[in-house]
């Protein structure tokens, strides 16, 4: 794999919603803010530096409902779902291109979807925690 075309590497598909929301941090205050942060440290970390594929990825955030508005940053695309999230997030899989595509959450439903497209699954801890400032 050619990690500088982006396309030929590991795609990482984050379900947002799910993954602000398995941390009671008051996201619920600030959905938009709390999806900013996530798409921060995405962008600072490159994603999971155990996950099952080598790195560096091409990192895709989807978000919905409140957290839409998000944009893009040098190393992570936000995608806004026009309705489901989840639904985005398996189109996303299915689309893939044939090269491997993790995607973190922790919805059972989710997962089954996006396995069945021939991706793997991870739960929101398997992504590094935010850098230390």
């Amino acid at each position: 794999m050619c990690p500088e075309d982006p396309a030929l590497r590991p795609l990482l598909v984050v379900d947002g919603a799910n993954v602000v929301g398995s941390v009671p941090d008051g996201w619920w205050r600030d959905r938009r803010g709390a999806a900013e942060r996530l798409r921060d440290r995405l962008a600072a970390t490159g994603g999971p530096a155990d996950g099952p594929y080598p790195g560096p990825y091409e990192i895709v955030l989807v978000v919905e409902g409140r957290a839409r508005g998000v944009a893009s940053v040098p190393g992570v695309r936000v995608e806004e779902a026009p309705g489901s999230g989840d639904d985005l997030i398996a189109e996303l899989a299915r689309s893939a291109a044939g090269r491997p595509c993790l995607v973190v959450t922790a919805d059972r439903e989710l997962r089954r979807r996006v396995e069945e497209e021939g991706a793997r699954c991870t739960g929101p801890r398997g992504l590094p925690p935010a850098p230390a400032p």
